[in-house]
């Protein structure tokens, strides 16, 4: 299949250019046709004519997904169909990667394809949930009502991940700024008085010899200090993306102070929530845990509900593995099992998420609450030593003045 680059005008009279993938070039116009739009110019593109997309965009954010969301059911209840709205939500949403993602869509509608079928081809771009929420909502009948509910589950993820950026701004530019200091310190200011170390008929200071050690080092061999950063960092990165890197870091994250209860209360609340839109939207328990754990970020608690899902189907009631996974709080197995023995768990699993919701936003609060002074008083520690290393034999030399 070749990529044919075009020129095309549409009913309403304007110009724009773009790209089809197509087996012939009579393909190609028969699909520009098919989309009610005039060929002016089309031809095969190569190496050196094929479009370069750079998508400033990025992937789209939960966010970008709710507006779309909301937007869609609007014109949807306003009597707008289905392909018109995807083509009026084409045009006016603004990043590139979820623009063209929808374009797709809307040709793979055209072409009679149901609208979670067409969704579904972009798994890096429309979340499990979302697919699967389409999909019940056009089998039911309800299409409106699912997005809706993918909206709100959308927003929700939002303002959580705008919770934790938000909070972890602060630390972030004080570790910058330390940093800075501590550099500019060993090779600007501490090797100004190294000239007047050496003019001192005495021994250094163990102390002033390291400092001073450090800076010479940091002067001679700075090129190797950031390619040896940039190694570990490459590195880390590399192994955390392996499967027991995986482990390692999610282990971490659920056993270390301070970020283990925001760790813990996140995977509590994202759980209850999405699983509650889930089978609110009529997505059976099984398929709703898979699709659930599919989107846990930390492996150990996405393994826990895939071993979940198995004894689901045998006929397990859901909050018996929750409570012998050992992962989640007592108070989430426990509401499950009200809410399965009450024929409920809807609305339990609803009222779990809203309290862990404002559970999360305390775990970031105290999280910023031990973070702020631990690296303030790390950067005054090590500015400390520093203005020590060159005091001390400062204060020798005033020492020995004074005994002569």
């Amino acid at each position: 299949m070749a990529v044919y680059g075009y020129e095309v005008i549409d009913k309403s009279g304007k110009t724009s250019k773009g790209s089809v993938d197509a087996d012939s070039i009579g393909a190609a116009r028969a699909e520009l046709k098919r989309q009610n739009l005039t060929v002016i110019k089309i031809s095969e593109q190569n190496a050196l004519t094929k479009e370069i997309n750079i998508d400033i965009g990025g992937k789209p954010t939960p966010r970008d997904l709710s507006i779309f969301c909301r937007q869609f059911v609007s014109m949807t209840r306003a009597g707008v169909s289905i392909l018109e709205a995807m083509k009026m939500l084409c045009e006016q949403t603004e990043n590139k990667r979820l623009k063209k993602s929808l374009e797709e869509v809307r040709v793979s509608m055209e072409k009679g394809e149901a609208l979670a079928e067409s969704l579904a081809k972009f798994p890096k771009i429309f979340p499990g949930i979302m697919v699967n929420m389409v999909a019940a909502g056009e089998a039911s009948g309800s299409l409106d009502k699912s997005m809706d509910r993918v909206a709100a589950q959308l927003e929700r993820t939002s303002k959580t991940q705008a919770l934790v950026k938000k909070a972890m701004i602060y630390p972030i530019v004080l570790l910058v700024v330390a940093i800075a200091v501590v550099i500019v310190m060993l090779v600007f200011v501490i090797p100004q008085y190294a000239s007047m170390f050496e003019t001192l008929d005495t021994e250094l200071p163990a102390l002033t010899k390291g400092v001073l050690a450090a800076s010479d080092f940091i002067k001679a061999w700075w090129y190797l200090l950031i390619a040896g950063t940039a190694g570990v960092i490459f590195g880390i990165r590399a192994f955390a993306g392996t499967d027991p890197g995986k482990h390692v870091f999610g282990k971490l994250a659920i056993v270390l102070p301070g970020i283990k209860d925001l760790t813990i209360k996140s995977a509590a609340s994202s759980m209850a929530r999405t699983m509650s839109t889930l089978m609110a939207a009529g997505v059976p328990m099984v398929e709703a845990v898979e699709i659930v754990s599919n989107t846990m970020t930390n492996i150990w608690f996405k393994e826990a509900l895939q071993d979940a899902r198995e004894q689901i189907g045998l006929g397990v009631p859901l909050s018996k593995p929750l409570e012998d996974c050992g992962l989640y709080p007592p108070m989430v197995y426990h509401m499950v099992r009200i809410g399965e023995e009450s024929g409920a768990i809807e609305d339990m699993l609803d009222k779990l998420a809203d309290y862990y919701d404002e559970e999360v936003e305390m775990a970031v609060q105290s999280m910023m609450a031990v973070m702020e002074p631990a690296i303030i008083v790390v950067l005054a520690a090590i500015v400390s030593v520093l203005i020590a290393s060159v005091l001390s034999p400062m204060m020798k030399m005033y020492e020995a003045l004074d005994s002569i």
